[in-house]
This record gives structure tokens, sequence and C-alpha cells, in this order.
């Protein structure tokens, strides 16, 4: 201590870090010390509170106080009391504590084998049905592991997976990118979907290519299933003409069924009055859905279990 009941350090002070991130990295190991210190506001009963020797703990709050050049303490007798300086650093640390530790505890209840959490993305065409049913599967054995559900296009959940926001995701076309995994599990026969008073209506097969002067409906640009539109119909000879564009292929079956145009789609969940969907031939119309995951990604316990649930459903994902 000064003689004015100050804290010193006579080591050599580091340059004052330039922005808020270079103080944290400087002060976060020191915080808790220093919020125990102003707890018990006595060096010797914070010491044991934490297991470390008191000079230790006087050396490092003293070079708190010297890097940060204010006073935190002021000595009375064997007691110290916090200045202004050091009620206003208290209330940051034990908020800033406050956080880290229950961000700790949520993680550690996010990887409970029985109670866990899985970050799960999927396509908008298999939230109807196929999800609500892999779930209900699952949870039979699994009862208690929790789920946060994500329903996208398959782009953005991959870009979700490279930022460790999802843990595994079902979308299409399968990845093979470097930094992902992707494990083929099933495939959807694409189908031509007409209003229901269309001219080729009554048939049950049709060529692809007998649809060229019709207008499309589509999903938006960057949607697996517009890129197989577009692709398919180069196959078959001609680029679509484009009315509309979504972002739900059941919303395109609605436009479909209100005379807006035709579309490529994936079986329906449920059948939607107003359209007839139709088988095409003389090319291989499918949709192949895999499931996804960050390459070297550390599982937890109820991502691993989840994740070996669906690869063994492989061959058998879909219902329809």
């Amino acid at each position: 201590m000064s003689p004015s009941g100050h804290l010193q350090d006579t080591s050599v002070t580091e340059a004052a870090p330039e922005s808020a991130a270079g103080w944290a990295a400087l002060l976060a190991p020191r915080l808790a010390q220093f919020a125990a210190v102003a707890r018990h506001e006595h060096v010797t009963r914070a010491a044991l509170e934490l297991g470390v020797p008191q000079p230790t703990l006087s050396r490092a709050v003293a070079r708190l106080e010297a890097d940060l050049g204010v006073a935190l303490f002021t000595r009375h007798g064997r007691t110290l009391t916090l200045t202004k300086a050091g009620h206003d650093l208290r209330t940051a640390a034990d908020r800033a504590l406050g956080e880290v530790g229950r961000a700790a505890e949520a993680v550690r209840a996010d990887a409970d084998p029985s109670a866990g959490k899985v970050a799960f993305g999927f396509l908008h065409t298999m939230g109807p049905e196929t999800v609500p049913e892999l779930l209900r599967e699952f949870r039979v054995d699994h009862p208690g592991v929790r789920f946060q559900l994500v329903q996208s296009y398959g782009e953005w959940m991959l870009d979700r997976l490279r930022e460790g926001e999802l843990d595994l995701c079902l979308t299409s076309p399968v990845p093979d990118d470097p930094d992902l995994v992707g494990r083929r599990l099933d495939e959807q026969r694409l189908r031509l979907v007409v209003p229901d008073d269309h001219r080729l209506a009554g048939r049950k097969r049709v060529r692809l290519a007998e649809a060229a002067e019709e207008a499309f409906v589509t999903l938006e640009p960057g949607y697996g299933l517009r890129r197989m539109t577009d692709a398919l119909c180069a196959q078959a000879g001609f680029t679509p003409r484009v009315a509309f564009e979504g972002e739900e292929a059941e919303t395109l079956r609605g436009l479909v069924a209100a005379g807006l145009g035709v579309a490529l789609l994936p079986p329906p969940a449920v059948p939607r009055p107003g359209v007839v969907e139709l088988t095409l031939t003389g090319q291989r119309a499918v949709r192949e859905i895999g499931l996804a995951w960050q390459a070297g990604a550390v599982d937890t316990p109820p991502v691993a279990a989840f994740k070996k649930f669906l690869l063994g459903r492989r061959g058998r994902l879909l219902n329809g």
C-alpha cells in the first residue's frame, strides 16, 4: 500500500490498450480477483475464497490499478473501501462475470446427453411433414433433447454451418465444399405441376420440352431447386420464361392452381386441389437430399446422437 492507502505495484506498466477489445483482453483474467476483493473488502478473506496466496492477490490488484491509472481502493486499518472508480468497475465486472457464468452454464446444458440442444436446419419443403416425423421418432429414445429449428434455403444454411450457428442441416444439393461434410440420404422425383384445367392435365407423363412455351413459377435465384429447374429446362432445350418467383414450394403450387404458370416441384406433403402433378420422362429429374455439417466440428452428445439417427435413415428419409 502507498502512504495514502492505495495499492501500488513497482513493476513496469505496459502501454495502455487502444481499444475496448484490447482492454477486455488485458483485464479479463483479473476481473474475478478484483471482484472478490471488492466483495470482501479484505485481501486475506478474498485470497482464501480464491485459493491463492495473499501476496499474489495483492500484487494482482495493485497491477490492475497501475494499468488503469486510477485508485480502486482506499485503506482503513485492515479494511479496504472501494473508491468511486472501484464501484464503477465492480458494477461492470459483476455484470460481465455474471454473463460469462450464465453462458458457461448454457453451453454445458446444451451439451448434456439427455437434455442438450441441437441447432437443426432444413429446407422449407421438408417442414410440413418430414421433419416433424423425424423429430417424433428421434425423441422416442431421446425425450429430453431440445431443438432449435431453422427453415431456409440451402446456401443460407450452409453459411450458418460455417459460422457455427447450426449443428446439422438437411439440404439440396448435397455440398461438396472442403470445409463441409455432406452425406446423401435420399432423393425426390420432381414433377411438372400444372393447373387442373391445363392442356396437359389429362396426361400422366410428359416430357419437359412440351412445356417450353409455358410461363414458369419458380423459387428465387440462389435456391437449389431454382438451379435444378434452370438446368433441367436447359437439358430439354429451352430457357424457362419466369413469370413469378417465390420462396416456398407451396406458394408456387398456389400460383399454379391460380393459373399463373407451371412449376417443377418435389411431391407435396398433402395433395393440393387445383393442380395436377405429372411424371417427367426423357431425363432424370430428381432432387438429392443430404445431411451436412461443418468439417472438423466436435459434436456434443445430443448432436452426435441425432446425426447417427439421420444417417441411419439413408434411403428412407422422406415420406412422399
